[in-house]
């Protein structure tokens, strides 16, 4: 059975540490990461956890220990992992639109570098020819993702030097001498069809054969995890021996063994996170009746941004009688949670979970209205334990100059 924490747990962890409040699971994030080891225990793999998902240090810390490597995509998320603990050749660096002097400074770190712009590529050869390996990002035009805006492998996507540039790439290596042992790509998020894993897979077969140092190829992530409970999620077993099956055909066809990695970051943190939250006003209009609570999308904007859908239990009245409600919450602005939504009656005072709020939701959240951070709360072994304090008022005027 799945690990979850319990309803008391919950409760409690909110009447300890106060609303909103961010609560980790760290048993199901090791969870997430050994069903992902042994569905590719066949293949040659590595792992990259893309903290993008969520970066307090705690959180980080625990990917290490339980085997984890780290993807980062800003020179500030390389450097907290090497303040968590993990090894530059462990780091995978995968910026995009970044000045060049971040590219070096990733050098200087001696992590891995993944480059996805034809000009900061010939900088780079140019620079420092074949001293230094690089891993391409190539964008294989392949539209995949549950959202537009979480699609990233598509003909109008900023991520990524396209397939159809190959032989410019080609040039810039046969000319700076470049050093090339890895391809990547990444198609988008929350991706169903295993069959797409694949596709993308045989482009990079068919382009590893122009670079004779290459090492590994990697495949990004994107594995759908279910937000509701009848949702589909990627199968992750059918899709390790698929892998499994295409590596070995092509190293059968080649004489080449390569390397499989992938960057799961909401796979691997997701189903872990919890978000609490306290109903302040149950308000009755013409038209529906609101649950307004004490957070908004300052705290989680996944709703408002990418229409995304969160299950929302009211924990502090489980037999109440189910009622219709629209959960919104307390920005001056459209700020709705769910619509028309069936929850357990809901009271003043009363406790709502938003559950699958372990990735991009603290680390997305803002000040908004001069609103305060929320606290993050991490559970292990049963016991929780307080890992971000939330902010208080002093923490508005941070960094603020005062000159009036």
């Amino acid at each position: 059975m799945s690990l979850k924490l319990s309803t008391k747990q919950l409760i409690n962890i909110a009447n300890e540490f106060g609303t909103p409040v961010y609560v980790y699971h760290a048993e199901k994030i090791e969870e997430q990461f050994k069903k992902l080891k042994e569905a590719f225990k066949n293949s040659d793999s590595k792992f990259f956890y893309a903290c993008k998902a969520l970066t307090n240090i705690n959180i980080l810390k625990w990917m290490k220990q339980i085997g984890a490597s780290l993807d980062c995509v800003s020179i500030n998320e390389v450097m907290l992992g090497l303040r968590a603990g993990f090894e530059p050749k462990d780091i995978l660096f995968t910026p995009n639109c970044v000045d060049f002097a971040e590219i070096e400074a990733g050098k200087s770190l001696g992590v891995n570098l993944n480059i996805d712009n034809i000009s900061i590529l010939e900088q780079f050869g140019n620079r420092y020819g074949n001293s230094y390996p690089v891993c391409i990002r190539l964008n294989p035009h392949i539209m995949a993702g549950g959202n537009y805006k979480i699609s990233t492998g598509h003909v109008d996507s900023k991520f990524g030097i396209s397939i159809h540039q190959l032989r410019h790439i080609e040039r810039i290596v046969k000319t700076t001498n470049l050093n090339v042992t890895g391809l990547h790509m990444h198609t988008g998020s929350e991706i169903k069809d295993v069959n797409v894993f694949i596709e993308g897979l045989e482009v990079m077969f068919e382009i590893a054969r122009h670079f004779q140092n290459l090492e590994f190829i990697d495949l990004g992530s994107g594995f759908k995890v279910p937000y509701q409970h009848d949702d589909p999620e990627t199968d992750v077993n059918q899709l390790g021996a698929k892998v499994a099956e295409a590596f070995a055909g092509y190293e059968k066809e080649t004489g080449r063994k390569l390397q499989i990695w992938f960057e799961p970051g909401k796979y691997l943190v997701s189903e872990a996170g919890y978000f609490v939250v306290k109903a302040n006003v149950v308000k009755q209009t013409t038209a529906t009746v609101f649950a307004g609570v004490n957070s908004g999308f300052n705290h989680l904007i996944r709703p408002m941004f990418y229409e995304a859908f969160h299950r929302i239990d009211n924990i502090s009245n489980t037999k109440g009688a189910e009622r219709i409600y629209t959960v919104v919450g307390n920005i001056c602005e459209t700020d709705t949670f769910a619509w028309d939504r069936k929850l357990n009656e809901v009271r003043e005072g009363d406790f709502l979970v938003f559950y699958n709020a372990g990735a991009y939701g603290y680390e997305m959240s803002s000040n908004f209205n001069s609103r305060l951070k929320p606290a993050e709360v991490l559970v292990k072994d049963g016991e929780p334990k307080l890992i971000r304090k939330p902010d208080v008022f002093e923490d508005l005027l941070r960094n603020q100059i005062e000159v009036l």
